[in-house]
């Protein structure tokens, strides 16, 4: 018997990276990819044409145009324009050439700016969502649909999870455009580096936010698309369909800051600029669907921030600027 042929869309990126370390480690998994110069998933011919020549069983599709609020907020058009090609390609392909499986990676941004908290699957499209990153949300959620109306009319087995904030090994530690870890992380090194007394850290300390490892990711990816078919749709429904992954706990930015200090070895003061902008108050997901089906994660935060400390001293030469 043949290996499974599993394509991973964006496995340089740090989710796909992971996805395809796990699958790797898997028997009787030929994991399939190519590279953004290899195939541009934005044009619809070469993505038809590359699922025309492969023959794929299974499609993780992580590939995304991601940035931070001020690359969303600048290049709305960009966001919702190459994401929503991107995903309509790569699953239109994939039903045209009858692959049953696929799994869309989304985000947490789907989910309306004053959502309760935590956000459970069913406070999607509820309400107005956060203005700087609608165009992204707006794709993700495109993403969702795409999925949940191609199983709807051509009994397909398209699945979606949304990820909380991410972070680990292969992450973005660029100074202007990182996330709130990676950014924290490179600001506490650099002045532990330069023997500098503190670190001023933005906002009043006291927004709570979730963060997984980006290893639980993968192995929750891996998870639900690997679930069979009946207990699978015992948990959702045709309309509602996707899956919340998270660890369910949050800490302040003031604990996490603290944590990282402690992790690098920061022996300076760490400081609040409350005069700086807080954002949302909070952002944690429900992750009772997925829990309830099996899963928990498995990486405490210190345990996660040290492993991913470790990987940027190893590669720290490529984050210069």
């Amino acid at each position: 018997m043949s290996d499974k042929r599993v394509y991973v869309a964006g496995h340089r990126g740090m989710v796909g990276s992971a996805i395809v370390k796990q699958l790797q480690q898997q028997e009787g998994v030929e994991v399939i990819s190519r590279t953004h110069a290899e195939l541009e998933l934005t044009n619809q011919a070469a993505v038809f044409d590359f699922f025309g020549q492969e023959r794929i069983d299974e499609v993780y599709l992580a590939a995304a145009k991601v940035g931070g609020i001020h690359a969303n907020n600048t290049y709305p058009a960009d966001f919702i324009y190459e994401n929503l090609m991107i995903e309509a390609n790569i699953i239109h392909a994939a039903h045209k050439s009858n692959v049953q499986k696929l799994l869309f990676l989304g985000s947490s941004c789907i989910y309306p700016k004053l959502a309760n908290q935590p956000m459970a699957e069913s406070e999607l499209l509820t309400a107005t969502l956060e203005a700087t990153n609608e165009s992204y949300a707006i794709a993700k959620i495109s993403g969702i649909k795409l999925c949940e109306s191609y199983n709807r009319q051509y009994g397909r087995d398209y699945r979606s999870v949304m990820p909380t904030n991410l972070y680990g090994e292969n992450d973005n530690f660029h100074l202007e455009n990182s996330h709130v870890i990676p950014a924290l992380m490179r600001r506490f090194h650099e002045a532990k580096i330069n023997g500098e007394n503190k670190v001023v850290v933005w906002g009043s300390g006291k927004p709570m936010r979730e963060f997984l490892h980006v290893n639980d990711m993968a192995e929750a990816s891996i998870f639900v698309m690997n679930l069979d078919n009946e207990t699978y749709q015992a948990h959702t429904s045709p309309m509602l369909s996707h899956i919340n992954v998270g660890t369910g706990i949050d800490c302040t930015i003031r604990e996490l800051a603290e944590t990282i200090a402690e992790v690098l070895g920061f022996k300076g003061k760490v400081v609040f600029d409350a005069t700086k902008p807080d954002g949302t108050m909070r952002k944690l997901l429900d992750v009772a669907r997925l829990e309830n089906l099996g899963w928990r994660a498995k990486t405490h935060l210190p345990e996660g921030l040290k492993s991913t400390y470790q990987w940027f001293l190893s590669n720290h030469d490529k984050f210069r600027k």
